[in-house]
């Protein structure tokens, strides 16, 4: 199949083709001459994609060229879209046979450049020490650039990102022990809109660092306030909270197949209202029977008929506390949601032991099993 970006604005593709497009028109300038304006590469399904070049320059006293890819994420909602991927490429006959930065002497060197991030922790694809430059992406340079060389040449492909560092604060990188820039990824080098497979995909080095670091008990949480409050209440570190966004199905799906025995579902009550339901995927666009689920559980409880349409038709969980805390049934609601939650999850995951805890926005524990 034959993805041709010029033309095509559905599909966007990867840093990592960005990489592979500007490795592949940089060495091809060297040894021919020709400043192309667009490169064929082939990525690792064998599938065509055709990436244009925003730039090329040429440092012939050094036998380097520099080449600018423009970063295209296509319908997909991404913060590299619109970025420059930066790739020098040396061309040499004569390198010494060694190793460079992890990287086997087997023609193709590729090093991390300005704003691409360090591996500094353990359990991610790339061993501690190396740039984080993902194995496909590395696959795919390697594979289209030994189309180019001839016997004994070697090439030293080195990938920068002038945004990256700034850009890294904004993604998972900082806590996942990648320091100093962002990632070079993609398995198959494109952007398919809309899909969430990359996103989901970026969530999952998060179990693999923390099983790398010893953790029996991974803390799952949405996002930022459940992360907060965990630190609080679990005294948890970094490397034991695992932040599932709303793919909870996913990473639970995940974990099981790394072997995680233990987990704690922590976090705000919004969020985890709806695993309680059996929906594992809590987006408010896929999903949002907040009010339903609540009013079920208060039923147990409140006898009252405007009371439950009160909280059946609610604007915010929040609202929904409030209204429970009035008639001082808050814990015994939450409590009951909790248990749900462990009864659901352990039934479909029936390797790992679960544990609940549910809280509001302040931090405060509404409910727990």
């Amino acid at each position: 199949m034959e993805y041709d970006f010029r033309r095509e604005k559905k599909f966007g593709y990867t840093t990592g083709s960005c990489a592979t497009a500007g490795a592949y028109a940089g060495l091809y300038c060297l040894k021919e001459g020709i400043k192309l304006d667009h490169v064929e590469i082939i990525n690792c399904k064998n599938e065509t994609l055709i990436i244009p070049i925003e730039k090329i320059e040429i440092d012939k006293t050094n036998n380097k060229s520099i080449v600018t890819v423009k970063k295209f994420a296509g319908e997909d909602i991404d913060i590299t879209n619109g970025i420059d991927i930066v790739v020098e490429v040396e061309l040499s006959k004569n390198m010494e046979n060694e190793k460079i930065n992890g990287n086997n002497n087997d023609g193709v060197i590729i090093l991390g450049g300005q704003g691409i991030g360090t591996v500094t922790k353990d359990g991610l694809q790339i061993k501690k020490g190396e740039p984080a430059i993902n194995p496909k992406p590395r696959e795919m340079i390697k594979n289209n650039l030994s189309r180019l060389l001839d016997e004994n040449e070697k090439v030293v492909v080195k990938i920068s990102v002038p945004k990256g560092e700034e850009l890294a604060k904004k993604t998972l990188n900082p806590k996942l022990g990648i320091v100093g820039g962002i990632s070079i990824l993609g398995t198959t080098g494109i952007v398919r809109p809309m899909s969430n497979e990359a996103y989901r995909e970026s969530l999952v080095p998060q179990i693999d660092v923390a099983l790398a670091n010893g953790y029996k008990n991974l803390i799952f949480t949405p996002g930022n306030i459940g992360t907060k409050y965990a630190k609080i209440h679990l005294n948890a570190n970094d490397d034991q909270i695992v932040e599932v966004s709303n793919f909870w199905g996913y990473m639970l799906d995940k974990a099981a197949e790394k072997g995680v025995k233990e987990i704690t579902i922590f976090g705000h009550s919004g969020k985890i209202v709806k695993l309680a339901g059996g929906i594992f995927d809590t987006h408010s666009k896929v999903s949002d029977a907040r009010n339903e689920i609540l009013t079920a559980y208060s039923c147990m409880y409140i006898n009252e008929k405007e009371i439950l349409e009160k909280i059946l038709y609610s604007n915010t969980t929040e609202e929904i506390i409030y209204i429970l805390n009035e008639k001082k049934i808050l814990n015994k609601v939450f409590n009951r949601i909790a248990e749900r939650v462990v009864e659901r999850l352990s039934s479909r995951w029936e390797g790992i032991t679960f544990n609940c805890i549910i809280i509001d926005m302040k931090g405060n524990i509404l409910g727990r099993c």
